[in-house]
């Protein structure tokens, strides 16, 4: 049977896609609410089909419609005023409450890394996608109070963030735009390339900025300098030197380094410190806050921020199986992740062999309660379960005390 075959997809959806495990989260308690029912899910059919505008009464109505629609992927949508399937005899169908969504794409990190590029991602360049998980899951914690943050896998080349807070749920199309606003340091620039946008003049860091450089430090050293050597190469040093508001500095350095310019990155970092150290104290903040800036550019997450403005954008559900690689997209804990290692998500055609080595004894003890508990999709499984009691333990405490968490 082919990985990526009609056959091996149906075999995944019937039986280990965890249907009830995704209903559990999106609908926040075990009794159909508005945020299933009126929930959107839109399919990827064969020959490039797209359907639209899909909402079930409970988890095996969509597990009933995906087995027979058998796509290649499904997208999780927005809450809307009405359920969606109903839009055609609608007057309106507004989007109402969606969580809010981030996504790391590792394209946007192309004109830094050095290792791979396009589609393509390799150990060395997802401590990028590290990196920035750390960095957006405490700041969001700490500077939104959110707490309900699922880490999800894209099966290829990102991640993707789901924020499931009843406020994060509620907010409007603008206060998302403010939003990652706020959190998008490394923007696109009008020629093309991406600049911090974090001061004006010499202006000390912003608090949450000055936290994520403590983060980002560690990783400016590993992955720019070291592994990824950025500023190995001309192209790489110069665009180092365009960080320097000194022009004589700046030209000194790019003298020193044309006459070597395959020198480490990490060499012509320590040539740059000195160059600040031997300044006159008063004439370091310039140069200071340029290498601060640097050290953003270069490691702070680039969020692709138009999947974060809108209710009514569709992004990949998870446990979907990524169609170039086979991957399942799956829960990530931000605790671990400068352990977790793509390669080693489980493919279908693993999953299926899986089931297939493990078929049941007659007589034999112990036997799984599920097919999902005799693969290794187990443990992502129990990360979404967990996530999800989490969700429906602060709704029932809700409901028995509105007033205790209103405020």
């Amino acid at each position: 049977m082919d990985a990526l075959s009609p056959e091996a997809m149906l075999t995944f959806y019937r039986r280990l896609y965890p249907f009830k495990s995704v209903y559990g989260w999106l609908n926040h308690d075990h009794m159909p609410t508005r945020l299933w029912t009126h929930r959107e899910f839109a399919f990827t059919l064969a020959g490039d089909v797209y359907v639209r505008y899909k909402s079930y009464n409970n988890s095996d109505e969509l597990k009933a419609d995906v087995c027979k629609l058998n796509p290649s992927r499904f997208e999780i949508g927005p809450v809307y005023s009405a359920r969606p399937r109903d839009k055609k005899t609608l007057r309106t169908l507004t989007p109402m409450q969606r969580e809010l969504v981030f996504d790391i794409d590792m394209t946007d990190y192309d004109e830094i890394r050095t290792c791979c590029a396009d589609a393509n991602i390799c150990k060395k360049c997802w401590k990028w996608i590290s990196a920035a998980v750390k960095v957006l899951d405490q700041a969001i914690r700490e500077q939104y109070g959110y707490e309900q943050l699922l880490w999800v896998y894209s099966g290829r080349r990102g991640i993707h963030l789901w924020i499931s807070d009843a406020e994060a749920l509620e907010l409007t199309d603008q206060q998302r735009k403010a939003v990652v606003g706020w959190m998008n340091v490394v923007y696109p620039a009008v020629e093309g390339t991406k600049r911090p946008n974090i001061r004006t003049s010499t202006r000390s860091l912003p608090p949450p900025l000055a936290a994520a450089r403590e983060i980002l430090l560690p990783y400016f050293s590993d992955i720019v300098l070291e592994e990824q050597d950025c500023f190995g190469s001309e192209e790489g040093y110069e665009k180092l030197l365009d960080f320097i508001p000194d022009k004589k500095i700046a030209d000194a350095l790019k003298k020193k380094w044309s006459a070597d310019p395959h020198k480490p990155s990490s060499s012509k970092w320590i040539d740059l410190k000195n160059e600040v150290k031997a300044l006159e104290k008063h004439q370091r903040p310039p140069l200071m806050a340029a290498m601060e800036d640097i050290v953003l550019h270069y490691t702070y997450p680039r969020i692709d921020a138009e999947v974060s403005k809108h209710r009514n954008h569709l992004l990949k559900a998870p446990f979907c199986v990524h169609p170039k690689t086979g991957r399942v997209c799956v829960p990530v804990d931000p605790r671990g992740i400068d352990s977790f290692d793509p390669e080693k998500v489980p493919t279908i055609a693993q999953l299926l062999g899986e089931l297939d080595a493990l078929i049941p004894v007659d007589g034999q003890e112990n036997q799984p309660e599920s097919d999902v508990q005799r693969t290794s999709l187990a443990p992502y499984v129990e990360l979404l379960d967990k996530y999800s009691t989490s969700l429906m333990d602060l709704k029932r405490r809700q409901k028995q005390d509105p007033d205790v968490l209103s405020w």
